[in-house]
């Protein structure tokens, strides 16, 4: 049963708020777009989550900022280190709080994910956020950002390559289309045969066919189940789901799917993506149920449109996906596209 908030005393008991799971804020109606991004404009880079094995990722995540024509400014306290973090809660927060609020600044790219973006949730100031709507761009742990960020101010964030990632031809081309052309994207992944007869890499599944549109949720499937039952939570209501990870045993996954369909969020999404569960095989000696298996059991049932096998996650060309982004997604065709602009009119 969906939860409400009563709203004043037993007078306005007909004026109820639905929530879009245990604790979870339902985002804006209207989204917050942010303000768009061209060649020669600053960009903070921030290290939300992890700290980098090399000191030189930094660098080259510079070099990259560089090249694609931004002059850079690195947060005070983006190479610091507080055991496997990248500083302590406080500094990591100040400094995309820093970043948002600093009028010269034009976006927030993260060097890197790993884990302990959750942790800075209560700490990020949502008013300056929503003052200066800027392009956030990470996936992976930086779903926690894209999440929370989402659900208090509406604004349309990007889940894609970080700072120290692959800046392949394949990336590059996705970001300068997305954020200097302000292209209406058509996700289409790139087939190639290779050696192959019958070309097998970055083929996709259909789950249950159709089409739907919505307004994109998601990200890391492990990140967005441990902020379960919080208020950064986004709105699952006729939303298009999408979703990748890890270093995931398949039962964990499971365990994963069932948790947003037990709280009900499933339930209410128009349509469904699956990105790359990179390493996810099942460990040696047991019986497992396969990603294939699970998926069904979790996704068919729900009679939405649905596929599997796109372009997101841990891998090396991957989509920039704007969390908050209307789309259309058709099943059967394995593909989603970009209905209306994602950034404010220049």
């Amino acid at each position: 049963m969906r939860r409400r908030d009563f709203i004043g005393n037993a007078a306005l008991a007909g004026a109820l708020l639905p929530l879009a799971g245990a604790g979870a804020a339902a985002a804006p109606k209207a989204p917050l777009l942010p303000r768009p991004l061209a060649p020669g404009d600053t960009v903070a880079l921030v290290s939300p989550s992890s700290a980098v094995d090399d000191s030189f990722d930094l660098q080259l995540a510079q070099e990259v900022m560089e090249a694609l024509g931004f002059t850079v400014r690195t947060g005070a306290h983006y190479a610091a280190r507080r055991g496997h973090l990248a500083g302590t809660d406080a500094q990591r927060a100040g400094d995309i709080n820093t970043a948002f609020a600093d009028p010269d600044v034009r976006a927030v790219i993260c060097t890197r994910g790993g884990s302990g973006a959750a942790r800075l949730l209560p700490l990020l100031d949502y008013d300056a956020i929503r003052a200066d709507p800027k392009p956030l761009l990470g996936y992976s742990d930086v779903t926690a950002l894209h999440s929370a960020i989402h659900a208090k101010t509406g604004l349309v964030t990007f889940h894609g390559p970080i700072g120290a990632g692959s800046w392949n031809r394949f990336n590059v081309d996705q970001f300068r289309r997305l954020f200097f052309e302000r292209e209406l994207m058509h996700y289409r992944n790139l087939v190639e045969a290779g050696d192959e007869l019958v070309p097998r890499r970055n083929r996709t599944v259909t789950i249950t066919g159709g089409k739907a549109r919505g307004e994109l949720v998601g990200g890391n499937l492990t990140v967005l189940t441990a902020i379960a039952g919080s208020p950064y939570l986004p709105d699952f209501d006729g939303r298009i789901l999408f979703l990748e990870d890890v270093s995931e045993a398949p039962y964990r996954v499971d365990r994963m799917l069932t948790t947003l369909r037990l709280m009900g969020a499933l339930d209410r999404i128009a349509g469904f993506i699956f990105g790359e569960c990179t390493d996810c095989d099942p460990g040696d000696g047991y019986g497992s149920l396969t990603l294939s298996q699970i998926l069904d059991d979790h996704i068919r049932p729900l009679g939405i449109p649905a596929y599997r096998g796109a372009m997101i996650g841990h891998i090396r060309q991957q989509f920039i996906v704007p969390v908050g982004g209307q789309v259309e997604l058709d099943a059967d065709a394995g593909t989603f596209r970009l209905l209306e602009p994602v950034f404010q009119s220049a």
